[in-house]
């Protein structure tokens, strides 16, 4: 795997998503400004002869009351995810506790090899957390920056991986940390909040009647159009982190098999039917998972790319899933 090659290509492909990030937020003030310009000259339209012209600073007060509404909602958002409590409290309220290596020889290992990854980092250690209700193959990250980071992976996880797999998952993870990528998802997420607000100031509107509703109605159309864009743009920068996040654990491991035996053992979970369900995941932490709810369907909202996709960017060929058996004997295949 060329995994530093991997890297600058997700890394320029990010910068590039959120410059039109960017656009679509310039996009959307100004098109609520040509809407209700479109509103106006309608309006005089049908008046006739008598002709009222624009308000003054009609541009002005359309584009500031919009750019106003995103970044007065991104700036809402973001607080509350700040005042949430941290990482470790957002954490728990997922269903993790703190790991007890004094207690289970798993979680022993876990710790372990947490702390190898993150002096093959260079990195501060995380908080270690479980989710022992979870028996489906998974893992998180979270936290604003390295001093107050969260590294937790489902019992699943602790059952099912070998010593290897396990070195891949957390290099995963850690990489999430290394590289700013929770605090970018939560950045974009309330931008994306700050552009439903504009749809929300059209509703509003558009209850008054009259010619509110008019004008409502067109600024609900543009704030619609963003608020998707929005989304789109989200969920593509979350996928390219996931690959970023991919190629760092082979680079960190030096093993293809850590984190593609990860994936390959999840595709068998996935596939099948009768293993017991987990405790359903919150949607709005869907991005921080290793393995997204939405990962089969390669969708524009989807916030991992899917399983397959993944396996080959790793594999450099598509692979077989592998059976769900913790078995450290195998050999590994050199990165």
């Amino acid at each position: 795997m060329r995994f530093f090659e991997l890297q600058q290509q997700a890394r320029a492909r990010t910068t590039r998503l959120v410059l039109l990030f960017a656009l679509a937020v310039a996009g959307t003030a100004l098109g609520v400004h040509l809407a209700l310009a479109l509103c106006w000259w309608t309006l005089n339209w049908f008046l006739g002869p008598v002709e009222i012209g624009f308000p003054r600073s009609f541009f002005a007060v359309n584009v500031g009351v919009t750019l106003l509404l995103v970044l007065g909602g991104w700036w809402i958002e973001t607080s509350n995810l700040k005042m949430a409590g941290g990482a470790e409290r957002l954490a728990r309220r997922i269903g993790a506790r703190e790991a007890r290596p004094g207690t289970s020889m798993g979680e022993q290992r876990l710790c372990n090899i947490v702390d190898e990854v993150c002096i093959a980092a260079h990195m501060p250690r995380p908080t270690v957390m479980v989710m022992p209700r979870h028996d489906a193959i998974n893992a998180f990250a979270t936290g604003w920056d390295e001093d107050d980071a969260v590294v937790a992976v489902t019992q699943g996880a602790l059952d099912l991986l070998t010593r290897e797999e396990l070195q891949g998952i957390v290099a995963h993870e850690c990489s999430h940390i290394h590289e700013g990528d929770t605090r970018l998802n939560m950045q974009l997420a309330g931008m994306v909040f700050g552009l439903e607000m504009v749809w929300d100031f059209g509703d509003i509107l558009r209850e008054k009647r009259g010619l509110a509703t008019v004008f409502g109605t067109a600024i609900m159309a543009v704030g619609s159009i963003g608020w998707l864009a929005g989304r789109c743009l989200q969920a593509a920068v979350s996928r390219e982190r996931e690959f970023l996040a991919d190629a760092r654990a082979v680079q960190w491991t030096r093993s293809r098999d850590g984190l593609g035996g990860v994936l390959r053992k999840a595709m068998t979970q996935r596939a099948d039917a009768n293993r017991p369900s987990d405790p359903a995941w919150p949607i709005a932490v869907d991005h921080l998972l290793l393995l997204g709810h939405l990962a089969e369907h390669g969708g524009w909202l989807d916030s991992h790319p899917p399983l397959a996709v993944r396996i080959r960017r790793i594999y450099g060929r598509s692979m077989a899933p592998l059976p769900l058996v913790q078995d450290d004997t195998q050999p590994a295949t050199p990165a």
